[in-house]
């Protein structure tokens, strides 16, 4: 049974803090509660974000889904508190107490329920103070609870010995098989034993104590078979995986062609049921004004769609943001001294021979960018895909016992955007080494697959979209120089699909102002930041280890990567939309390892 213990008040709760984390305090460690326990102490401040609300809808099967930005702690002293419940977990507890247990010391393993004023008190009457156990039990499906210790020393035998327990340490290294739990009746078992099988530990009950007491559910996985308990450290880094939804809010670019038909839908187009109508409707001065600029086709399947006769096109997160920044003409949004939420201008292309391959440059002096957060996982992170979609497949721990809301930040700040010739990237694939170099990283991506027994629909996201990714790692480490933003505040965003393909590098923070243009002048100068990010990709300080890694090496276990490590590619994770994963420096520039499937083979 848990209990209320304890208010976090945080600003951003959406991936360090989130419903179900586990945060230790100076005393004990706690879990955070869901969102019915996230107290607001005036009005809670609505998050708009069309897109991003519909695709959660959609994800979670939910309809009237509102975003809402975490409570904020008030600085009025005499304003109802608010903030963000904590859960006290896990319930047992070891005493900063050692006695001799034969050859070895060992120190006392004692529930909640055994505490004194919150110490543990010995057999003198002394108290001494307790520290909480580390080793819970979990589940992939996110529940999480207490260990059952009296069962697991005695191998869940009945009726339950009620005995004293002890941890023993036989070693200095923290090792599992070193650290054995004991009872006072003899019976004694090592941690290491609680690794060995599902049952080590017993199947999963369900518990949520995020949510509350009598939160549990019934836990089965994809078979409709029982879950096993798996053995967790309260403060590893596999714990908790907040599955984080972001956008960036864009000008509709359909928008100008819903407002054009709008102005003459029931005048003139409401009976024009085929594209020779159109066409004739097309030829008064009425219409013809309304619709200038705009083809018959898109005219005409606008048309449809308001009839029903055709579906409305379901375009993915990302699909809807590369094809707002690839119509950019001149300039697109407003530029208002009080903070838009798009503003973005073009560039000429350069002259320079390294940016022959571009095709598009867009300065992105306002964006906007919203965060949500949808649930979370442990021991397996779930990603986004590569068009920033959640699987519908997979099963997310709920962040409420009745979902209505969800917690949402929005970020505002600038960035540049980038985008490559179609006919450069099609060329590039067509080369011998670059299919060779394909070929090794599909069979990284398999053993991947098999390793992590991952779902066989999953499919490889292509080369064009690990160059890309390469390139804006490179990028932002060579940026981060003279841009005045640290390498982690940069963040990217990866476009590839028949829209185009392109890079958006981008930074925001929480405050109304946003930020202050550094990448805005980077992007009036990409092609000497390009030069810079490829002569730094040619050299590794791993070289010739990292140049020449094969994806499929077993022994590595660095299946979804090729020639990238910390000293080349690897960023702070913030920075990366895909965890440092799908990384490739040979498919940019040129190597030590000279196996020719660089993108870039001239210019590097």
């Amino acid at each position: 049974m848990t209990r209320p213990h304890g208010t976090i008040r945080q600003s951003q709760l959406l991936t360090t803090f989130g419903p179900g984390a586990m945060v230790d305090l100076p005393h004990y460690s706690v879990i955070v509660g869901g969102l019915d326990d996230w107290t607001f102490g005036g009005e809670r401040r609505l998050i708009s974000e069309d897109r991003l609300v519909a695709k959660l809808e959609t994800f979670l099967d939910l309809k009237g889904l509102k975003l809402y930005a975490p409570p904020v702690e008030s600085t009025d002293p005499q304003a109802t508190p608010s903030g963000v419940n904590a859960w006290q977990f896990p319930e047992w507890f070891v005493a900063q107490h050692s006695e001799m247990r034969g050859r070895v010391r060992a120190r006392p393993l004692v529930h909640r329920q055994g505490l004194v004023r919150e110490r543990y008190e010995d057999r003198e009457g002394r108290r001494h103070p307790v520290v909480p156990v580390r080793f819970v039990q979990a589940c992939p499906n996110g529940h999480i609870s207490d260990i059952d210790w009296p069962g697991f020393v005695h191998q869940y035998k009945k009726p339950p010995c009620l005995r004293p327990l002890w941890v023993e340490e036989w070693g200095t290294s923290g090792d599992l098989a070193d650290i054995v739990m004991a009872c006072e009746c003899g019976q004694s078992r090592s941690m290491a034993q609680a690794t060995r099988g599902p049952e080590a530990l017993g199947y999963c009950n369900g518990q949520r104590p995020w949510l509350g007491p009598r939160a549990h559910e019934r836990c089965l996985n994809k078979d409709r078979k029982a879950v096993p308990h798996r053995l967790l450290l309260r403060s590893a880094s596999d714990a908790y995986f907040p599955q984080v939804l972001r956008v960036i809010s864009i000008p509709d670019a359909d928008a100008a062609l819903r407002m054009a038909v709008d102005k003459v839908w029931e005048d003139f187009l409401l009976y024009a049921e085929t594209l020779s109508d159109l066409k004739r409707e097309r030829k008064k001065a009425r219409v013809f004004a309304a619709l200038e600029g705009l083809s018959d086709q898109k005219v005409f399947t606008e048309m449809q769609r308001r009839r029903g006769e055709a579906p409305a096109v379901q375009k993915s997160i990302k699909q809807a943001e590369i094809e707002t920044l690839m119509a950019t003409t001149e300039e697109m949004g407003e530029d208002l001294p009080d903070g838009a939420d798009f503003y973005a201008k073009r560039r000429p292309l350069p002259s320079d021979p390294v940016a022959a391959s571009l095709d598009r440059i867009v300065l992105v002096h306002r964006l906007r960018e919203v965060l949500a957060l949808a649930g979370f996982t442990r021991f397996e992170p779930v990603m986004p895909d590569v068009d920033g979609e959640l699987s519908l497949e997979v099963r997310r721990a709920a962040l409420a016992r009745e979902t209505t809301w969800l917690p949402a930040v929005e970020n505002r700040g600038e960035g540049f955007f980038l985008s490559f010739r179609p006919d450069a990237i099609k060329a590039w694939l067509a080369r011998p080494a670059v299919k060779q170099r394909g070929d090794q990283l599909v069979a990284g991506f398999e053993a991947w697959k098999a390793r992590h027994n991952i779902d066989k629909k999953l499919t490889f996201p292509g080369l064009p979209y690990l160059f890309l990714h390469s390139m804006s790692h490179l990028l932002i480490t060579a940026v981060s120089l003279e841009c005045g933003y640290a390498a982690s505040s940069i963040r990217e965003r990866i476009y590839v699909g028949d829209t185009g393909y392109g890079i958006l590098l981008y930074t925001g923070t929480p405050d109304a102002e946003g930020t202050l243009g550094g990448l805005v002048q980077v992007g009036r100068r990409i092609e000497q930041h390009i030069r810079a990010a490829l002569e730094m990709g040619q050299l590794c300080s791993n070289d010739p280890v990292c140049a020449q890694h094969t994806p499929d090496n077993v022994q590595e276990e660095r299946f979804l990567n090729g020639a990238a490590c910390h000293g080349c590619l690897l960023i702070a994770e913030p920075s990366c939309e895909r965890r440092n994963e799908l990384l490739d420096r040979a498919l940019v520039v040129g190597t030590v390892d000279a196996i020719g499937a660089e993108f870039f083979r001239d210019e590097s």
